[in-house]
């Protein structure tokens, strides 16, 4: 096989599918990227046996055809120091040996017959939905971070899409936060849900930041699939069944606080400097129109407290939440003030942005800590 290639082409879409390669791998092969080269169009594919990604480019002066797995980390730490240039790949049929030649030099190692990387499931489901690119994305952007990492109940390690006749809803919960996002531009024929995994979700996140095209999204019992340009993103869902979400968001949280976004996230993340470093417990104490936040830590005799301006008429209260959780869900929102709904101490507090662009909604649970006064 021969071809000549753009160097920062070729760069741009051996980045985006080596995300998916893992540090360790049951196969050896699974460490290299599958070159298979028809006409002159080269495919590029990379997995790590749950997750698989396959994008193609147009290559130059092909000759012949056929299929070859090239390390992957080697390949990239080369064209990564290449100025944009064309090279040209000149691969063995017989022994697999690569050689790659420059404007000034010529690189050689040797691949594996990629008649051995194992075929994942690329067909597509049952189920059949499109979204465009920047919707899917913010979606991402707005849920993964309250995926978690619990081998005990694995539906939690990843995002729960929930297709309606009216919209689509994505969900993502640790057990101590939920992320409840919904668009109403997006919507499917009847009911349908799957669980998307986290690294798969990371993937798309990268990969979409640079895409503009819609997204059909197909997906069955076991697997789902993304398809965008020329890229595809299949993975193995997670089995098992999501939470009954809309059961634990509370409907009767009286207590509305608005308050500047920055403001309050600045204020926190200054307090909780001073705070327990095995809690980390923020102290939020409500009143007429202020919000007290302190935070102690009496082994080391620090404490810290700061006083910000809100939009409060409702009793007096206190409540505690976790730092860093509680400033990561302000990160996340992107709108210039937030609403705190609260019902007292012990019960779960939503947060949501004051406003939500036209036909999406966006809340957040949190659950509070127990305070010691």
């Amino acid at each position: 096989m021969k071809f000549n290639v753009s160097s920062t082409k070729l760069f741009a879409q051996m980045q985006a599918v080596s995300r998916v390669i893992a540090a360790k791998n049951s196969l050896q092969i699974l460490e290299c990227v599958l070159f298979d080269l028809e006409g002159d169009v080269l495919t590029l594919t990379a997995s790590d046996s749950e997750t698989t990604i396959r994008t193609s480019i147009v290559v130059e002066n092909a000759e012949g055809a056929g299929k070859v797995a090239v390390a992957g980390k080697m390949l990239l730490e080369t064209l990564k120091e290449f100025p944009e240039q064309p090279l040209t790949f000149h691969i063995d049929d017989q022994n697999f040996g690569l050689n790659i030649a420059s404007s000034n030099g010529t690189y050689s190692f040797v691949g594996s017959n990629g008649m051995e990387y194992p075929q994942m499931p690329m067909e597509d489901g049952d189920n059949a939905f499109t979204m465009p690119s920047n919707v899917l994305l913010e979606a991402i952007n707005k849920t993964l971070f309250c995926t978690a990492d619990d081998e005990l109940r694995p539906v939690m390690n990843g995002i729960y899409f929930d297709l309606s006749e009216q919209k689509i809803t994505m969900v993502a919960t640790d057990a101590h936060r939920l992320v409840r996002y919904s668009n109403e531009g997006v919507k499917g024929v009847q009911p349908v849900s799957f669980i998307l995994p986290k690294k798969p979700a990371q993937l798309l996140r990268q990969v979409l930041q640079k895409e503009a095209e819609d997204v059909v999204v197909t997906f069955g019992q076991k697997n789902a699939k993304f398809v965008f340009g020329s890229t595809i993103i299949a993975c193995r869902q997670i089995e098992g069944r999501f939470p009954n979400y809309n059961a634990v968001i509370p409907q009767n949280n009286t207590n509305k606080v608005t308050v500047d976004r920055q403001t309050i996230i600045n204020a926190c993340k200054r307090v909780a400097v001073f705070a327990n470093t095995g809690t980390s417990l923020l102290k939020l104490a409500l009143s007429e129109n202020l919000i007290k936040i302190s935070a102690q830590d009496i082994d080391f005799s620090t404490s810290a407290e700061e006083t910000i301006t809100c939009d409060y008429t409702g009793m007096p209260m206190s409540i505690g939440f976790k730092a860093p959780f509680l400033i990561e869900i302000l990160a996340n929102i992107t709108s210039q003030e937030v609403v705190l709904q609260l019902a007292d101490p012990a019960r779960a507090g939503l947060i949501l942005p004051s406003e939500n662009e036209e036909g999406q909604d966006l809340l957040v649970l949190l659950m509070p800590m127990l305070l010691n006064d």
